[in-house]
Parts: structure tokens; C-alpha cells; sequence
């Protein structure tokens, strides 16, 4: 009984001088299903999370998602979750900056692309800036764009006409446009009743998207791009009252896990299963159409207007010189990719 109590009075004095200290927990929401590569990357960091904090932080992951994949940004924002992740481009007019890595032919990989966006972004404050409410913990992207459609081969820009097509929202909704394509916004998750019904006869997403939507055995044909069609922005973000009410050593754990180690996390998982999706096309018998020199040239010539018109637009966000930032994240890319 002696020892009890010693030990009780001991316990209670190491709490009290900080000896041990409450665990912090995150709820962790995801819109996507758990296998989705992009609900295991989360998963992945936040395990990473706990193992370097000697577990002092860990998360709760939601078996679904606090809200459709449109509001997670104002979800986070507002506390209803402490984590996730969404697309720029399901909030439309709200995010410009981010649209830099939404323009055609960026890259071959997700990991390249997104190490080079977060560290592009993250040397400027006028992208956080566009994250007001929310701590930005990495920016990163899928991998890259692909036309699928159920109904015929497209080899050149006139093929996408006369179709109909979901988009997820942001630059690939205005790069379609200039291609003259029907687009819907839509999100991703919406896609296999679209196409199953034959509401749309076509999507625009990476290959991996075939396989977790499970629309892999719906689709009849793709059209692939050098360096991608579009890519998609998105953000990996904590609520900041959230953030901001962690210890000082906790909060330089989650600042060492975020920016180029989160966005490697998502992209390289990407990568992975848009490897693995290409394989279930071709056991599909999904025709694969790799545009030649002269569709590639017709969609440049096309979307050429696109880049500029996103360099006014961030310099009127307050962005100088955005035509130099958008060349240094090209180049960035370029570097990764060697």
C-alpha cells in the first residue's frame, strides 16, 4: 500500500512538472475512401507523425469524411475537422496562385512535379495568403492528365468535340474550354455514376483515377499527353487554432514533416498507383492513344493564352514577376525530373 501511494504522489508530480504531457489529437477527415492512395498518404504522415513525436500527437482518422470534397476546405477552416486535404480547383474563383501547377504538359511524375510546387510556393508568401485560416502543411499534385472517354479513339484537337466531359474545376476547366470541349464540374467521386449512366461520355483525370473510382472497366479509350493534358493543385492543410495551441517542440515536428516530405509522401504514392493503373487498362483492353507532334502543337497553340492569362491574374493577386515564378517552377521540375 506504501508503494501505491509513493508511486500515485510521484505520477502526479512528474505530471505536474511536465514530466508527461497530455497527447494531442487530431480528427483527420478524408473524402476519399481509405484505399485511395491519397487517404493512405494522409494516413502514412500522420504515422510518422506520432512515431516522431514519441507519440505526444497522433490522429483520429475519420471512417468518412466530415463533408463532401467541395467544403473540406472551410471544414478544416472552421474546426469540424483538424486535417485534410482538397482540390483548389472545387472552390472555383477562389484560388489563382495555385493555378501554376494546373497548366498543360508540367511533367511525366506526380513526386517532381509536386516537390517543385510546394518549394515554388512556399518561397512565396502571397500562396499562403491564399490560405487564410488554415495552416498549409504541404501543396503538392497528381499525376499526369489523361482524356478518357467511352466511346471512340481522340487523335486530334476536333476528336473532343461532340463529347461530353466531367472536369474537376480550375485551369483544366479553362484548358478544355479552349479546346472546345463540353465539360461539366463535377467532383471525382461523382464520376463512375456520370459515365455509367452515360450522362458524360468522358472524364479528365490521371490513370490512377480509372482504378479508385472503379471506372477502369467502363472506359473504352485514352488519350495520353507528354507531360500531361492539366494537372490538379492541391492542398494538405491543419486547422490553425489547431496548430497554433501546440508546444513549441511539437509544432517543429510538424513543421519537419511538412512542405517537401508531405508533398513526396502524396506524390510518390501517386505514382505508384498510376503505374499499377496503366496495367489494368491494358488487361482491360483500354485503347491508348499517345497524341502525336501535331496534336500536341494544336493544344500549345491553343492553350498558349492560358499562361499569360495566369500571369495577370496571380501579378493582380499581388505575385511580381509571376511569369519568372512560373518559369523557375518549370525549371524546377526539369531538375527533379533528371
Amino acid at each position: 500500500m506504501k508503494t501505491f501511494a509513493l508511486s500515485a504522489v510521484t505520477a502526479a508530480a512528474l505530471f505536474s512538472a511536465g514530466g508527461v504531457s497530455a497527447q494531442t489529437v487530431f480528427t483527420v477527415s478524408s473524402w476519399l475512401p481509405p484505399t485511395h492512395t491519397l487517404s493512405m498518404a494522409q494516413k502514412e504522415w500522420c504515422d510518422q507523425l506520432e512515431k516522431n513525436s514519441s507519440g505526444r500527437m497522433k490522429c483520429n482518422i475519420l471512417p468518412r469524411g466530415v463533408t463532401a470534397a467541395p467544403g473540406t476546405y472551410d471544414a478544416v477552416k472552421n474546426g469540424l475537422a483538424d486535417i485534410s486535404y482538397t482540390v483548389h480547383g472545387y472552390t472555383p474563383g477562389r484560388f489563382v496562385l495555385t493555378q501554376m501547377s494546373e497548366l498543360p504538359f508540367l511533367g511525366n511524375n506526380a513526386e517532381p512535379v509536386a516537390v517543385a510546387f510546394n518549394r515554388i510556393a512556399s518561397k512565396y508568401p502571397e500562396f499562403a495568403a491564399e490560405h487564410v485560416g488554415v495552416k498549409v502543411l504541404s501543396y503538392f499534385t497528381h499525376g499526369p492528365g489523361i482524356v478518357f472517354n467511352t466511346k471512340r479513339p481522340i487523335a486530334k484537337v476536333e476528336d473532343l468535340s461532340g463529347l461530353k466531359f466531367r472536369v474537376g474545376g480550375g485551369m483544366v476547366n479553362e484548358i478544355a474550354k479552349t479546346l472546345g470541349m463540353n465539360v461539366t464540374l463535377k467532383p471525382a467521386p461523382d464520376s463512375y455514376e456520370l459515365l455509367s449512366t452515360g450522362v458524360m461520355d468522358g472524364t479528365l483525370f490521371p490513370a490512377e483515377s480509372t482504378e479508385s473510382f472503379k471506372i477502369d472497366k467502363i472506359i473504352r479509350h485514352a488519350t495520353t499527353f507528354p507531360g500531361g493534358l492539366y494537372n490538379t493543385s492541391f492542398v494538405f492543410m491543419m486547422n490553425s487554432a489547431k496548430f497554433d495551441k501546440l508546444s513549441p517542440e511539437d509544432k517543429k515536428v510538424v513543421d519537419a514533416l511538412s512542405g517537401e516530405p508531405a508533398a513526396r509522401i502524396f506524390g510518390r504514392g501517386w505514382d505508384k498507383v498510376d503505374t499499377r493503373a496503366f496495367g489494368l487498362m491494358q488487361a482491360n483492353g483500354v485503347v491508348v492513344t499517345k497524341a502525336d507532334a501535331k496534336f500536341v502543337a494544336d493544344v500549345k497553340s491553343k492553350t498558349a493564352g492560358l499562361e499569360q492569362n495566369w500571369v495577370k491574374a496571380a501579378e493582380a493577386k499581388g505575385l511580381k514577376n509571376a511569369s519568372k515564378v512560373l518559369a523557375d517552377f518549370r525549371a524546377e521540375i526539369a531538375k527533379l525530373e533528371k
